[in-house]
C-alpha cells in the first residue's frame, strides 16, 4: 500500500496547478499560478530599451522581480522599500536566469521584458511556481509582443517550468507544501526545459545527508513532473507556440 500524505497526495504526486491566463488588463502577459494553496501573481511587461550595459550589442535581454505581500505567509512580513533582502534577490535572480534560457535573446533585437512574480500566498514551493507561471507570463507578452510587430518572430524556443522534491528517511517527497519543506531531510529545486536540461538545480541537505543514488532518484522525480508541467503551460501557450515531443 503506497504511503500517503498529509493532504491525500501519493508520494510522487504534484498539488493541484493551475494557470489562469490574462488576470492583468494591462500587462503584455499575465497569469495566476496556483501549486496547492501556493498562489503567485506573474506579469510580463514590455520595455523599448535594454540595460545600457547591452546597448549596441544586439540582444534583448529578460529580467525578474520577486516579492511578498505582507499576509502571504502565516504572520505578516514587512514589504521590502528600496533595498529587497538577500533571499528576494536571489529568488529573482534565479527565476530570470531560467526565463532566459527559455528565448533567443537575438531575436528580441534589443527589447526587454521584466517579469514581476508577486506572491498572494505563501505555502511553499514560491519560487517554483513563479518559474512556471512567469514562463506562461513571458509567452504570452512574447505573442503580444509580435502579434503589434514590435517583433518579427516569436523568439521562444523551448519551455521551462520548475518544481521541488524533497528527501526524507527513505523517501522522495515531490512538489513540497510549507509544513513538508520545514520538516524533510533535505529537499531540492530543479529548473527544467522542455529538451530535457536543467537550467539549474538548487539543493541542501537540513538534517539528512544524501548520496548519488538519493539525488538520481529526486532527480528522477522532478523530470517526470516536469513533463506534466509542460503539458498544463502548453494548455495556454501551444497554440502559438507548440510543446516538442521528445
Amino acid at each position: 500500500m503506497q504511503k500517503l500524505r498529509k493532504d491525500g497526495r501519493s508520494l510522487d504526486q504534484l498539488r493541484k496547478i493551475k494557470i489562469t491566463p490574462h488576470v492583468s488588463e494591462y500587462a503584455e502577459g499575465s497569469v495566476m499560478v496556483e501549486f496547492g494553496k501556493t498562489k503567485v501573481l506573474c506579469t510580463a511587461s514590455y520595455e523599448e530599451q535594454t540595460p545600457k550595459w547591452l546597448q549596441n550589442s544586439g540582444k534583448g535581454w529578460i529580467t525578474a522581480e520577486y516579492g511578498m505581500l505582507p499576509r502571504a505567509t502565516h504572520s505578516r512580513v514587512k514589504r521590502e522599500k528600496n533595498i529587497s533582502s538577500g533571499r528576494t534577490l536571489e529568488i529573482a535572480r534565479l527565476i530570470g536566469r531560467s526565463l532566459r534560457a527559455a528565448v533567443d535573446l537575438k531575436k528580441l533585437n534589443e527589447r526587454q521584458l521584466i517579469v514581476d512574480c508577486d506572491v498572494l500566498l505563501a505555502d511553499g514551493g514560491t519560487r517554483t511556481a513563479a518559474v512556471t507561471g512567469g514562463f506562461v507570463a513571458l509567452a504570452l507578452a512574447l505573442k503580444k509582443l509580435k502579434d503589434v510587430g514590435e517583433i518579427k518572430e516569436n523568439p521562444l524556443i523551448q519551455y521551462v517550468s520548475a518544481v521541488s522534491v524533497g528527501f526524507s528517511k527513505d523517501s522522495y517527497f515531490l512538489d513540497l507544501d510549507y509544513d513538508e519543506d520545514s520538516n524533510v531531510g533535505a529537499d531540492m529545486n530543479f529548473v527544467m526545459t522542455s529538451s530535457q536540461q536543467f537550467v539549474e538545480i538548487q539543493g541542501t541537505a537540513e538534517t539528512q545527508l544524501f548520496g548519488k543514488s538519493d539525488f538520481m532518484g529526486m532527480m528522477d522525480l522532478a523530470e517526470r513532473a516536469g513533463q506534466t508541467l509542460f503539458e498544463l503551460q502548453a494548455e495556454i501557450v501551444g497554440s502559438f507556440f507548440p510543446l516538442s515531443k521528445t
